[in-house]
């Protein structure tokens, strides 16, 4: 069974940054796709960037420029710098994963992925 934990979330204003951490126990050197979503009240889950394991990357356009997906494999955690955020940004993100050697690796299809996180809630006031 694969764990992952995310951390990180919290409460900014408009234009801060928030940095999102997300702990895995598989180890990132393998073929797995990771990925960040996000979910607002009464929303179905939003995919925002992921990440493949050869290093490719896939952006929401709506994050594109103020997001930036990134891992360190020696420690088996994805990365989810937030910049610029704005109040539509809010809501709970979530870190999941899936075997790339499945299906794509895009943020574009929350049902791939097969392992998700806890979620940690991110806040922004306008």
């Amino acid at each position: 069974q694969v764990h992952l934990s995310e951390s990180g979330g919290g409460s900014v204003q408009a234009g801060g940054s928030l940095r999102l951490s997300c702990v895995a126990s598989i180890d990132l050197r393998g073929n797995y796709c990771m990925g960040w979503f996000r979910q607002a009240p009464g929303k179905g889950p939003e995919g925002v960037a992921a990440i493949d394991s050869d290093g490719s990357i896939i952006y929401a356009d709506s994050v594109k420029g103020r997001f930036t997906i990134s891992q360190n494999i020696a420690q088996n955690t994805i990365y989810l710098q937030m910049n610029n955020l704005k109040p539509e940004d809010a809501g709970m993100y979530f870190c999941a994963a899936h075997s790339s050697s499945l299906r794509p690796c895009t943020p574009s299809s929350s049902s791939a992925f097969t392992f998700w996180g806890q979620g940690t809630r991110v806040t922004v006031a306008s």
